[in-house]
């Protein structure tokens, strides 16, 4: 098996689990916080999904598929158009309110759809190229999928545990 196929897989599974936390929910319950500064279902869907996009576009090379396709109206957040959610106050993630599951599937399915398609394209050598001069080490391409997974994966299992306490 290729890096690339595991890859494809474990983002695959976040696809899954996105799916699983907010099918079959309301809005009210998509966007209720557990207590006052909690995250939302909502907020977390969305911020994972953000945070995906955001990475992926700008390590291939990319337009975001928030701004390309138009999400960010269609989400009509009142945020800046490039918020991701990363440091997000409780005030910021209260304005991350949706009025469906759908509206969060359909763009987690459109950012997915993009990163399969970067994803497929990859040959093993491209796994080193630097993405991310910032660090000490700078981030590789490699580190930077696994570390957009492994938080996706977290993210994507706080909005679980959030239905499960609804």
């Amino acid at each position: 098996m290729h890096a690339k196929d595991i890859l494809i897989d474990g983002y695959g599974r976040i696809q899954e689990e996105v799916h699983a936390a907010v099918d079959g929910l309301g809005a009210d319950e998509l966007n209720a916080r557990p207590s006052a500064d909690a995250n939302s279902i909502a907020w977390l869907v969305w911020h994972l999904t953000r945070v995906q996009d955001d990475h992926m576009a700008d390590a291939f090379g990319r337009d975001q598929v928030w701004l390309a396709q138009d999400w960010s109206k269609k989400f009509a957040l009142g945020l800046p158009a490039h918020d991701t959610g990363y440091g997000h106050s409780s005030a910021e993630v209260a304005k991350v309110r949706v009025a469906s599951a759908e509206l969060l599937t359909g763009y987690y399915d459109a950012v997915h759809t993009q990163t399969l398609e970067c994803l497929r394209s990859l040959a093993a050598k491209d796994l080193e190229r630097i993405v991310d001069e910032n660090w000490d080490p700078p981030v590789t391409l490699g580190v930077r999928l696994v570390s957009v997974l492994s938080d996706d994966l977290q993210h994507v299992g706080q909005a679980a545990y959030v239905r499960g306490l609804l």
